[in-house]
């Protein structure tokens, strides 16, 4: 039905939009400068390449998402799929066939803009205000400059204003959306019969040649797949860091050697009115001719300094706000900007600060001076990273033994839990292939190279230990198996009864749909009307929970011009169900506010297609080549 399909397909842009979105929106600076080592190139998209570091980055981005998004159920390895790991290049493709586009285009994004989405960072923030002190800290713990981090929002910026300018096109006729609206919310009245598998019961027979026809023609139903029972420990950088213990010296030293990254810098808030510049020198003096009289406002009436922002200015970003800028730090603006606000005193209004944007009429609406941060204010922060710093060196230098105890110590665990401090678990019956569903029900143990390597030979014959296996990032897992079922066929006399009662069941179903298809063709040709109906109940397309697809589209797709019409549908196991439509209206009255957002997203589904379509023009048009074997060879 069309209205499934428009709620199936609006996820096409809002799938991409969260693969190319703002990292920091959900993870802060981090997820911006974690990086990895050099690697092969995995594709090509005109002259530029996609890296193993880029990829990498993304692929790690997207698990941070999918790790947030499913909590305590996500499962790396359950993502690691060769699909996954195409669906990630393939964002990374389409991300970089935007910016060659935005590059043509010459697109960017403003320093405004930019000033906007990081002041907005939580992470970077203090009693819910931009702290450039944060700001620096957090960076230098990254090893990132300032440029470097602007650099990558003023990219993602630009993405995002490239994809909105194509997506948000779409505009839906009114006369369209009336009409859909219309077969959305029809209601038809319908009343049902079920011919249920019960009425037959005891009118079918199955004899002992189809019991064992069935048994040998589905022998996988009846297979117990190889199992096994395990004990196992894990070291992981978390356990590590719970057992770190930092000492109340070493986060004075680290404080006091450290002072600088604690500083509280002065901020201010300030509001400005903007006249912007012009490019001709004769435009250019009537710019200023024209900042100078209202300077002359301003300064005339200081306390009207919102109005006459509201009245004059020029920035669209702030001039509605009555040219408030929020707090300005020092970094966070062009320099003589910076340089008017730093040098102004509370309350105090600049005379004209020219920038490359034009002339600005600055007032300091406050002043919160700088500050050195306490140690009892940042010693939490201090011994957190401290912990990480003492908990990585020693997970390096643990992670390389305890790989060497459980090779060299084969026959049990138990060494390797007593050296590190780990806990000895103990796994249920784990299944050599299970699905998907239960790999991921299985934990830290549902890893595919977990699996094989505690169903390989050596583990089940000589029970010995697996290898450390990075289950993970900093997260190495070892097993052993301690019981093992080996793969078994359920002899036909233990499941007989179960096939007959399975064969009566689908016979049972065949008589019910059989009646069903007969009663309704009798109906259809003029019968009597005999059937025990229900009490009749309203439906419509836009919500059809309590009816089977098949049903759903037998009412809504039956001519209804001479009612009563009779439907019917194949209800599986529970027999078939017949339908009869009494009725077809209209609602009284159409909700505005359900027009509107029908609209809306018809529009929303237009744009997207455009979108989708501008893509694959993009792809076009340009040389995209993928190295499938590195992307299949790199093990995650």
């Amino acid at each position: 039905m069309f209205f499934d399909s428009v709620r199936n397909n609006k996820r096409l842009v809002q799938i991409f939009l969260a693969l190319i979105a703002l990292p920091f929106a959900f993870w802060g600076v981090d997820s911006y400068v974690r990086g990895g080592g050099p690697g092969a190139d995995l594709a090509s998209v005109g002259d530029t390449k996609i890296t193993q570091q880029q990829f990498d980055q993304a692929w790690r981005v997207q698990q941070d998402r999918m790790r947030q998004a499913l909590g305590d159920s996500f499962r790396p390895e359950a993502m690691n799929t060769p699909a996954a790991r195409l669906a990630v290049l393939n964002s990374l493709i389409d991300q970089r066939l935007l910016l060659l586009e935005a590059a043509k285009g010459r697109l960017g994004a403003s320093d405004e803009a930019l000033r906007e989405v990081i002041g907005r960072i939580p992470a970077l923030q203090e009693n819910g205000q931009f702290s450039m002190a944060r700001y620096q800290s957090a960076l230098a713990a990254q090893g990132l400059s300032q440029a470097q981090f602007e650099a990558q929002i003023r990219q993602d910026l630009t993405l995002q204003e490239l994809v909105s300018a194509i997506g948000d096109t779409g505009i839906a006729a009114g006369t369209e959306t009336a009409r859909l609206l219309a077969i959305q919310s029809e209601e038809r009245q319908v009343a049902e019969s079920r011919i249920a598998p019960e009425q037959f019961a005891g009118q079918v027979r199955v004899d002992e040649p189809a019991l064992r026809k069935f048994y040998d023609e589905n022998g996988k139903r009846f297979e117990i797949t190889e199992q096994a029972r395990v004990e196992y420990v894990l070291l992981s950088l978390d356990g590590v860091v719970a057992q770190t213990v930092v000492k109340d010296a070493d986060v004075q030293a680290w404080y006091n050697s450290h002072l600088d990254r604690y500083q509280q810098a002065e901020e201010r808030r300030a509001s400005h009115i903007l006249i912007l510049a012009a490019s001709g020198e004769a435009d250019q003096a009537k710019v200023r001719a024209k900042a100078e009289e209202v300077l002359k406002e301003v300064q005339k009436a200081p306390g009207r300094f919102a109005e006459l922002a509201k009245q004059h200015s020029q920035d669209p970003g702030s001039a509605a706000k009555g040219g408030d800028l929020g707090v300005v730090a020092r970094g966070t603006m062009v320099k003589p900007f910076e340089d008017a606000v730093f040098s102004l005193r509370e309350n105090e209004v600049s005379g004209l600060v020219q920038s490359e944007f034009g002339y600005h009429i600055i007032m300091v609406r406050a002043i919160r001076r700088g500050k050195q941060r306490s140690l009892a204010e940042v010693r939490q922060e201090i011994e957190t990273e401290l912990k990480q710093q003492a908990a990585q060196r020693r997970f390096a230098e643990e992670a390389e033994a305890f790989s060497n105890t459980v090779y060299e110590q084969p026959d049990s665990l138990q060494p390797a839990a007593e050296r590190f401090k780990l806990k000895l678990q103990q796994s249920g019956w784990l299944p050599r292939n299970p699905s998907p569903e239960a790999l991921a029900r299985l934990g830290q143990l549902g890893n595919a190279k977990v699996l094989a390597a505690i169903f390989s030979e050596d583990s089940i014959k000589n029970k010995r230990n697996t290898e450390a296996i990075e289950v993970a990032p900093n997260t190495l897992l070892a097993a052993r198996v301690i019981e093992h079922r080996p793969a078994s066929v359920r002899p036909f006399e233990e499941v007989k009864s179960d096939i007959e009662a399975t064969l009566k069941a689908q016979g049972e179903a065949a008589l019910a749909r059989s009646a069903g298809e007969a009663r309704l063709a009798e109906l259809r040709q003029g019968a009597a009307d005999a059937v025990v109906w229900t009490a009749p109940r309203k439906l419509s397309r836009q919500d059809t929970r309590q009816l089977s697809p098949a049903a759903a589209k037998a009412i809504f797709s039956a001519d209804v011009q001479k009612l009563p019409v009779y439907v019917g549908a194949a209800a599986g196991d529970a027999g078939y169900v017949l339908y009869k439509i009494l009725t077809v209206a209209q609602p009284e009255g159409i909700d505005e506010a359900r027009r509107q957002a029908l609209q809306r997203e018809y529009a929303l589904i237009l744009g997207q297609e455009d979108f989708a379509a501008y893509l694959a023009g993009l792809r076009q048009r340009h040389k995209i080549d993928i190295n499938k074997a590195a992307l299949e060879r790199k093990e995650r």
